[in-house]
């Protein structure tokens, strides 16, 4: 049996309107909310009395979804959002996008600072590493040509 699709990637934040917010002005579709909790939940994440809120959303496509979570209990651990790019686990998410200079003048106003500078990758791409709410950091990539 052969895998499907990647569904979505999930994300535990802690301002969840301020993360969703920065991925909607970046371009993502609010695609759903709810609050999760209850005996199912708790097993199948092996959390006693687990309880969230989450967002959904989406890429224009369809294809691509982020699953945005805010746990009220139990507490989420301190993770350290001002881990560099290079720290074990997942540590950026990259979107393709037509105008990355307006995409960037778009995110400033919702916390986003260039990590380093918009480099110019051969012939094909111009790109960035942005960090947002909460550190997490996405990567733009602009196709020239």
């Amino acid at each position: 049996m052969a895998i499907q699709r990647m569904d979505n990637v999930g994300i535990v934040v802690d301002d969840l309107a301020a993360v969703v917010a920065f991925f909607v002005e970046l371009g993502l579709e609010l695609e759903g909310e709810a609050t999760v909790g209850g005996p199912s939940v708790d097993s199948l994440v092996a959390l006693d009395g687990g309880r969230c809120d989450l967002t959904v959303v989406r890429t224009p496509d369809g294809h691509g979804r982020l699953e945005l979570m805010k746990f009220h209990s139990p507490a989420s651990p301190a993770a350290g959002p001002g881990r560099p790019v290079n720290a074990f686990g997942i540590r950026r998410i990259m979107f393709a996008v037509d105008d990355l200079d307006d995409v960037l003048a778009r995110l400033r106003p919702h916390g986003a600072e260039l990590l380093g500078e918009v480099v110019r990758y051969g012939e094909s791409h111009r790109l960035a590493y942005v960090r947002g709410p909460e550190g997490l950091i996405v990567a733009l990539a602009e196709k020239l040509g």
